[in-house]
């Protein structure tokens, strides 16, 4: 069994290491891949990365600002941690307050159990597959659920990224006759699905493993669904740790009777073919 108060304080720890970076005139780098590194993101993987070290020894970790761990070595993993010290660092560096710690504990190549903490607000998510999903801030703790996909009559509340434009959306809301548009920065995403202020997340851009683990260990286990566009579940520990495009919704029959996987898929293969000047 897993502590849950303890993972709570281990993010919350984070956060608060974090926040102490924000509040100074921090520097910005680059990683190889153009993304902005802190040293909010390396306080933040220390921290997370010494302390389930200590506590779950058995368990290996594979995190955004770690090691990088070759598929040779992780392939054989069963069950791993899979961390993103500060999600959202772009948002970081804007001082928007939307940026997030992400930790998932992933169990052959799922993930089941996810932790996001937003340092800003102090609120934090924590969802358990099977189990349920739960908000908590300060002294409160709120179970949460998807929202029910509103009648053919009612707009689908469509979150987006604020920071990351998704190539392709604006087709894809073209096709849903009525919508209203949700901006979240980070893995807020995903918490926006899950406490019911939005019904559908579709993302194109690319993401890394790292960025979605946590979020949707939450949304499954408020209810929700997440796939990729042939509509399968989306699986973790791959070669490549890039992810594909993937659709988040409070409901599979929703996805069903709309037809979106389909038309997201072809929109997609329609937009790499022309890019790819076919």
């Amino acid at each position: 069994m897993f502590d849950f108060d303890f993972l709570a304080g281990v993010a919350r720890e984070a956060g608060r290491a974090i926040l102490e970076v924000y509040g100074t005139d921090f520097d910005v780098s680059r990683k190889e891949d153009k993304s902005p590194l802190t040293l909010a993101d390396m306080c933040s993987h220390k921290i997370i990365s010494d302390s389930l070290k200590a506590r779950y020894p058995d368990i290996p970790i594979l995190s955004e600002e770690g090691k990088e761990v070759p598929f040779e070595t992780r392939r054989s993993w069963d069950r791993f941690w899979l961390v993103d010290p500060l999600d959202g660092t772009k948002e970081f560096v804007k001082r928007n307050g939307e940026f997030t710690v992400n930790i998932a504990l992933v169990e052959d190549h799922t993930p089941v159990l996810g932790i996001i903490h937003i340092p800003v607000t102090g609120r934090l998510f924590i969802g358990r597959v099977g189990e349920g999903c739960w908000e908590i801030s300060g002294s409160e703790r709120r179970r949460l659920k998807v929202a029910p996909m509103p009648d053919s009559n009612g707009p689908v509340r469509i979150v987006r990224s604020r920071s990351h434009p998704t190539p392709g959306l604006e087709e894809l809301l073209s096709l849903i006759p009525s919508y209203e548009v949700v901006n979240r920065g980070s893995s807020l995403k995903f918490c926006a699905v899950a406490e019911g202020e939005a019904d559908f997340y579709p993302r194109f851009g690319p993401t890394w493993e790292w960025d979605t683990a946590a979020g949707q260990a939450i949304v499954i286990a408020a209810g929700g669904v997440m796939l990729d566009l042939s509509g399968k579940p989306f699986f973790y520990n791959r070669q490549n740790l890039l992810n594909g495009p993937f659709i988040v919704s409070s409901s599979m029959e929703w996805l069903r009777e709309t037809g979106i996987l389909e038309k997201a898929f072809r929109l997609h293969n329609e937009r790499v073919k022309a890019e790819n000047g076919g």
